[in-house]
């Protein structure tokens, strides 16, 4: 294993298929990007090993299941990697209770008194962010920085070397990122995002959850249990 392989901490599986991104000029200027932030004091976030939680979380193999977000929560305490989950102990932000309403609505799933979707992600959900850091309390602050090439390279990997997954775009940024998917092999579902601000524009009502365990199930699939375990 050379040193760059041996420094980067990534699922294997992924690592194989995502290596050569990490010799990309865009990384490396996004790595100098981040540590001269971090030395002029900015607070960033996740915390550093959490980063690649994402992946690491769902290994390439396992994903049945795609929902794109756009960058972490900003605020102390709340971003762990996983798109729209906080870690245990902080409630659950707008969105995500909007979802955890879908959810009831949908497959009558009562909602857990906590925002934490680890056990989505251990099950094959694979929960991405577009950008995959964030400075505290400044929302978007890294969106242009490199990491939309890296995540649009796990998209394109992830449809072309799975079958038959979900993919589950939830509002316009995430939308944007369909001319990456295979249609052929794949279900797109589209809708408006939960925030509060567009959820009762198509958000609610949009059964995704029954539709995506439907589809699962069709193609011989495990469907996913939404139902998320209390956390301690």
């Amino acid at each position: 294993m050379t040193a760059q392989e041996d420094r980067i901490k990534l699922e294997p599986s992924w690592k194989a298929v995502l290596l050569d991104e990490f010799e990309k000029p865009y990384m490396k200027e996004l790595g100098e990007f981040l540590r001269r932030e971090k030395a002029a004091g900015k607070e960033i976030y996740p915390p550093g090993p959490l980063i690649f939680n994402a992946l690491n979380s769902t290994p390439l193999d396992r994903v049945k299941v795609v929902i794109i977000g756009q960058d972490p929560y900003h605020g102390p305490g709340q971003a762990h990697g996983l798109c729209f989950s906080v870690q245990p102990g902080v409630p659950a932000p707008p969105s995500l209770q909007n979802i955890y309403k879908e959810l009831k609505r949908d497959l009558n799933i009562d909602p857990p008194r906590h925002g934490y979707l680890q056990h989505w992600a251990e099950q094959g959900v694979l929960l991405l962010n577009t950008s995959l850091t964030v400075e505290r309390g400044n929302a978007g602050s890294h969106a242009d920085k490199g990491w939309q090439h890296f995540t649009d390279r796990v998209i394109q990997v992830v449809s072309e070397q799975r079958p038959k997954l979900v993919f589950l775009l939830w509002g316009s940024h995430a939308q944007s990122k369909q001319r990456l998917i295979d249609p052929t092999k794949h279900l797109v579902l589209r809708s408006a995002h939960p925030s509060p601000l567009s959820a009762h524009r198509g958000f609610l009502g949009n059964g995704h959850f029954s539709r995506t365990n439907a589809f699962l199930a069709q193609n011989g699939l495990e469907p996913i249990d939404w139902r998320l375990p209390e956390v301690a």
